[in-house]
């Protein structure tokens, strides 16, 4: 293990707030090979895009990825490359198939140490556990001097505190200081109340910058090919909302149909749904219900 290096506290570091008042966009990472066979179903997607839409922001992309060190380096230095926002879940622990620290220490080029704030905490688990097994703490056996593995981290890291066992993750910013990955552990107890106080902590500035407005329409009885065109007009007339369409074939209420509608500033959206309306009357579509999603 290498000897600790003195790691400034996030809670008193000016480098711990984004340097941007640019919104990035905002990346998943997944990782483990019992999500990818089958064994486990990912539950990390779904909560973090709730996580997101409450506070007005969106989930931008998802990657999914193996115990493969190789693949997991890649995927690490594509999102510090980005310049995003990422959240990378599962693979932090110490145990031979957990790889995601020394990848993301490997992805930056970065040095491992064990981080002085986490072996504090660390240290302090071992104590709770111990008293709540009624033994005393022994600092030096060798399965407590293991778990210090856990919180040996790339040099730059900063503290992630976990709120169920205080085993910490950890932040590391992209090079340049634009964009950061943020790991957590897989287990969803712990990884999403640590991926809420990331959101919290660092970006809530960003939190509702511009209310967030979906407004669609189901059409029944079109072909999204005979709809392009109204949907690039309406894009184009109006350049800040997004135009999209959704096609199910076995819908159980709806039958085949197209959902079609636009997002985005409730403002534009307001303006924009109206004039879709009108073009899709002009076109003699069937229309069916309405539906608002809104953040």
């Amino acid at each position: 293990m290498n000897t600790p290096h003195a790691t400034p506290d996030p809670s008193s570091s000016s480098s711990s707030q984004p340097s941007t008042d640019a919104r990035p966009d905002i990346g998943l990472i997944i990782v483990g090979d019992e999500i990818l066979s089958g064994k486990r179903a990912d539950k990390h997607m779904p909560k973090v895009i709730e996580l997101l839409n409450a506070r007005g922001l969106s989930l931008a992309y998802a990657d999914y990825v193996g115990d493969s060190p190789e693949r997991i380096t890649r995927t690490l230095q594509r999102a510090f490359d980005s310049g995003d926002l990422v959240f990378s879940c599962g693979g932090i622990g110490a145990t031979p198939d957990d790889h995601t620290r020394q990848c993301a220490a490997k992805a930056l080029g970065a040095e491992l140490v064990l981080h002085p704030q986490a072996e504090r905490l660390i240290r302090e688990r071992m104590q709770d556990l111990a008293r709540e097994q009624g033994v005393p703490y022994e600092p030096d056996r060798a399965d407590n001097v293991h778990r210090l593995n856990m919180g040996v981290f790339p040099a730059t890291a900063e503290i992630i505190p976990n709120p169920y066992n205080k085993i910490p993750g950890f932040t590391c910013r992209s090079p340049g200081g634009v964009g950061a990955v943020h790991f957590v552990p897989g287990f969803p107890v712990m990884a999403w109340p640590m991926i809420e106080w990331v959101l919290d902590q660092h970006y809530g500035h960003w939190f509702q910058r511009a209310s967030w407005l979906e407004k669609s329409v189901i059409v029944f009885g079109a072909m999204e090919a005979s709809l392009t065109p109204l949907m690039e007009a309406l894009e184009a007339r109006f350049a800040d909302v997004k135009v999209f369409s959704l096609p199910s074939v076995d819908h159980p209420e709806y039958g085949r149909h197209i959902e079609l509608g636009v997002k985005g500033h409730p403002d534009l959206v307001n303006a924009a749904y109206p004039a879709m309306l009108a073009d899709l009357h002009v076109f003699g579509a069937k229309l069916g219900p309405e539906l608002v999603r809104k953040s």
